[in-house]
């Protein structure tokens, strides 16, 4: 079995591309659109690894972002952000701050390659 990914982000298109192209790397990918259920799905799924949108419908994801960071039984998972923002790279420097970004829209094999490097680490 695969390391798990937790696929976090309100756009079902994204979520199914992101399952497809994961899924055929060998991870286990989990997905959910609903931003207020994603400390419950941690707590459930226990993934290797985090892929949160920063602009959810009900949540603002730099805000879930920093709940999970200052949880002690969550902080160690690995969180790369995505966004259509170009501008949250000076965010990596942040307390709380995720792990990683990656620009919307994105390439697929630089998805991949995000995610072998942190999961590698």
């Amino acid at each position: 079995m695969g390391k798990r990914i937790l696929a976090i982000d309100d756009n079902p298109a994204i979520l199914d591309v992101i399952n497809e192209i994961l899924s055929f790397e060998g991870y286990e990918v989990v997905t959910i659109s609903d931003g207020r259920s994603v400390m419950d799905m941690v707590a459930q799924v226990h993934p290797d690894l985090i892929l949160l949108d920063v602009m959810l419908d009900d949540l603002d994801g730099r805000e879930i972002c920093k709940a999970l960071k200052r949880n002690q039984e969550f902080s160690n998972i690995p969180i790369i952000m995505i966004s259509a923002s170009h501008d949250l790279k000076s965010s990596l420097d942040q307390p709380d701050a995720p792990d990683d970004f990656i620009a919307k829209p994105f390439d697929i094999y630089y998805l991949i390659s995000k995610v072998n490097n942190r999961l590698a680490a």
